[in-house]
């Protein structure tokens, strides 16, 4: 295999692993803000026997660093707006949501990157919003805010891979997770005394032996593994195509949700169609892309 079939490969393992991350959020008896303290506190912990930090400060200056803690925060940002949406409607409607961040990405990575504009990356980013209409049309539950947050998620989700994009070949993938994952930690660690202060519901903060046990799959398989192995397919193919791709997440993440969680109930045979448009406009992708650069040239 090449370069890009070995990215395209890890990418879709980490794709196939994130697809947990939404039911593991359902089964965590925390509120959404602790459980994204717990997992990049547990992941950024496990990366510490990966990463030597001496070296990081050797070959990084202060702004890379500086970059990859900004990036980190986005991330936390995502998170926590994921995670609020699973708790403001369910698994489900969070994953759906997501499937919105190739729309984002089609639009501002072009801006960000300053690469030409592609007209087909924005009609396939478009192609996805009555993909997820129709899957959350049938829905039987109330997710209007479930909705907004979850939106806010994708676009969240979209920033940070554009961003990592642009300085993906500035540094290693391992070196950029514990950066970016150890500042979403000390950013979180800031947020959570000032959102007690201000009377806001935090829950409990020690999860329980179970949740723990949860807590340690999402952090170490579905956060170490899985970022690294997306980070490092990066390097070889675009934003916008991974953000496409990451699109399967939902589609394997309410799978899971149906067989794990039943939230099936909430939804009628109009997933089954909007799922259709998520995957047809994911495996169109290469196709476009190859007949689009052919014949005009672009990069």
């Amino acid at each position: 295999m090449n370069n890009k079939q070995i990215a395209l490969r890890n990418l879709h393992i980490a794709i196939f692993l994130f697809g947990f991350t939404a039911i593991l959020g359902d089964l965590i008896q925390l509120s959404a803000l602790m459980i994204v303290w717990w997992r990049v506190l547990i992941t950024s912990l496990s990366l510490l026997f990966l990463v030597n930090i001496a070296d990081i400060l050797n070959k990084m200056n202060r702004r890379q660093i500086i970059y990859f803690a900004l990036v980190g925060i986005i991330v936390g940002l995502h998170w926590i707006t994921f995670y609020g949406s699973v708790k403001l409607a369910n698994a489900s409607v969070a994953l759906i949501c997501l499937a919105t961040s190739s729309f984002f990405t089609s639009i501002f990575e072009p801006l960000l990157l300053g690469r030409r504009f592609r007209p087909f990356e924005l009609l396939l980013g478009l192609a996805m919003v009555p993909g997820m209409w129709l899957i959350l049309n049938g829905a039987k539950i109330d997710i209007g805010y479930g909705m907004v947050v979850g939106l806010a998620s994708a676009f969240f989700a979209s920033l940070f891979s554009i961003l990592n994009k642009k300085a993906i070949d500035d540094a290693d993938p391992l070196d950029i997770t514990f950066i970016e994952l150890g500042s979403a930690w000390l950013f979180l660690s800031i947020v959570l005394p000032i959102v007690r202060i201000t009377g806001g519901n935090l829950g409990s903060f020690l999860p329980g032996w179970l949740d723990f046990g949860y807590l340690l799959i999402l952090s170490l398989l579905c956060t170490t593994l899985a970022y690294v192995l997306a980070l490092k397919a990066l390097k070889y193919i675009s934003a916008f195509l991974a953000n496409l791709s990451i699109n399967l997440e939902p589609v394997y993440g309410i799978i899971l949700a149906w067989l794990l969680l039943g939230d099936g109930e909430d939804f009628n045979i109009n997933f089954v169609y909007g799922c259709l448009i998520i995957i047809a406009s994911i495996a169109s992708y290469p196709m476009l892309n190859r007949y689009v650069s052919r014949s005009r040239g672009y990069g």
